[in-house]
């Protein structure tokens, strides 16, 4: 009888990935840790992990940044890395003395299956008579499962269940501001002292990815949230978290109870009660507006002067520029909650957005983007999980006027003889990149600005004759 011939299964047409838009979850978790008052994050794996996690923030945010890594070699991946853990936290503890030891595991250690919270409290037991054991939080950080805002997402859930308990009710109010700049945070700080609000914000970063000139050098900048704020999150009268994706889409170590995952503020309305607020980042009059409503009703108080100022001279500058902006085309990328707000703010000015992209793949992109932006929304093309050489083939077609996004794409910028506007992360080709305002109607303004001064300035460029007034 002859033998039969084996079927062969269907082949499906794949395309490697070509420069990324997004970098890895480790790096996302590194940043929120550095948002927690003495905390050094440790990257469990390989040494490359975390050198290139430190040269990457270094570069964005022209700051020493501290990351210590369990440093695996091939003896660690077969056997497991509990002992090299072991020994990275002895070490960080040794030299740095922090309040807070945040681990994120890389795509090997978790590939192996060590089991972090295992080896964390028998780190606890076996050091339980020493003076120096620092807090421990760790989060599920692979980056074959999900991008920088993944890890970012991830981490901020971890802290949030690692450290809020069940407190009296307290009169503070819970802030996930996201993955913003500091310049952002210092701005949304601003805000809410203005309105009275006790707030815990997590995570602030704006002093310790910002830091003014030392005298000496410091092992753990000052500034972040001090963990006795973050256990007192559990009695918060409410919760306000900025983006409606966060990481709903990639990672499955989130926070579980009964069989679900939660992001922060989910998990503290859903365990202790807390009001949970979602709203886009506050970038533009419309989606400011929608903070301002909040903290005005949550505050029981009038939106200070100050805002209705910014927010009339925001207006002014709208009616002043209009001419400069209107129906101009423009292509998005990064961060799907940053795509989704600037998105909303383009609609806002008058400016046709005819590609938002991001290489994110929650697939809630499209939807988020249709309701943000009522004039063009459902005529943009939305499209998720894209690396930065298709986002360039896409322009070549379809041929905007600006892009707006970080300096990654700043080649199909050259390559197009555009206009780019620098937003987000990174911005490694700039001064000042941390420091970008985006948010709330200072950080519009900001923006307005430097589109309409784009657009003046590529029109002055190119004209046969030049002139000094447009």
């Amino acid at each position: 009888m002859a033998d039969k011939i084996p079927v062969l299964k269907e082949r499906k047409n794949f395309v490697a990935t070509r420069n990324a838009c997004k970098v890895c979850s480790p790096l996302g978790g590194s940043i929120a840790y550095k948002g927690i008052k003495g905390c050094v994050p440790v990257i469990h794996g390989g040494q490359g992990c975390a050198t290139y996690i430190r040269r990457y923030l270094i570069s964005h945010y022209k700051e020493p940044v501290d990351i210590a890594s369990s440093n695996f070699s091939e003896e660690s991946t077969i056997f497991g890395g509990e002992a090299n853990l072991s020994t990275a936290i002895q070490n960080v503890i040794a030299q740095y003395k922090p309040e807070v030891v945040g681990v994120c595991t890389t795509c090997l250690s978790e590939t192996i299956g060590d089991d972090i919270g295992q080896a964390l409290k028998n780190y606890r037991a076996a050091h339980k008579n020493e003076p120096e054991v620092p807090e421990f939080v760790y989060s599920s950080t692979p980056s074959y499962q999900g991008s920088h805002m993944d890890g970012f997402h991830e981490t901020v859930a971890a802290i949030t269940k690692t450290f809020a308990s069940k407190v009296d009710k307290n009169n503070k109010v819970n802030i996930f501001p996201g993955f913003i700049s500091t310049e952002d945070l210092r701005i949304l700080k601003a805000i809410l002292e203005d309105f009275g609000i006790d707030y815990i914000m997590v995570p602030d970063y704006s002093e310790t990815l910002d830091n003014p000139v030392w005298d000496t050098y410091h092992r753990i900048p000052d500034g972040g949230t001090p963990v006795m704020k973050l256990k007192k999150m559990g009695g918060a009268k409410a919760s306000i978290e900025f983006g409606p994706i966060l990481n709903k889409g990639n990672l499955v170590g989130r926070i579980k109870s009964k069989n679900m995952a939660y992001t922060g503020a989910e998990y503290l309305e859903k365990e202790f009660g807390v009001k949970k607020h979602t709203i886009n980042l506050p970038v533009g009059i419309t989606q400011s507006d929608q903070l301002f409503q909040i903290l005005s009703d949550i505050s029981q108080q009038e939106v200070p002067t100050q805002y209705t100022m910014e927010r009339g001279r925001l207006i002014d500058a709208y009616a002043d520029g209009h001419k400069y902006v209107f129906g101009k085309k423009a292509v998005v990328y990064g961060e799907e909650d940053l795509v989704i707000a600037l998105t909303g703010f383009l609609d806002e000015i008058g400016v046709e957005v005819i590609l938002a992209a991001s290489g994110g793949n929650s697939g809630a992109l499209k939807e988020q983007i249709e309701i943000c932006a009522p004039t063009h929304g459902k005529t943009i093309r939305v499209m998720g999980d894209l690396d930065y050489e298709k986002i360039n083939e896409l322009c070549i077609d379809m041929k905007p006027d600006f892009l707006i996004g970080n300096s990654k794409g700043y080649y199909i910028a050259r390559e197009l003889k555009i206009p780019i506007i620098r937003v987000g992360f990174p911005i490694h080709d700039r001064m000042g990149g941390s420091r970008l305002k985006h948010v709330a109607y200072k950080g519009a303004q900001e923006l307005f600005d430097k589109i309409g001064n784009a657009m003046m300035e590529y029109k002055q460029e190119n004209s046969e004759v030049g002139y000094k007034y447009i």
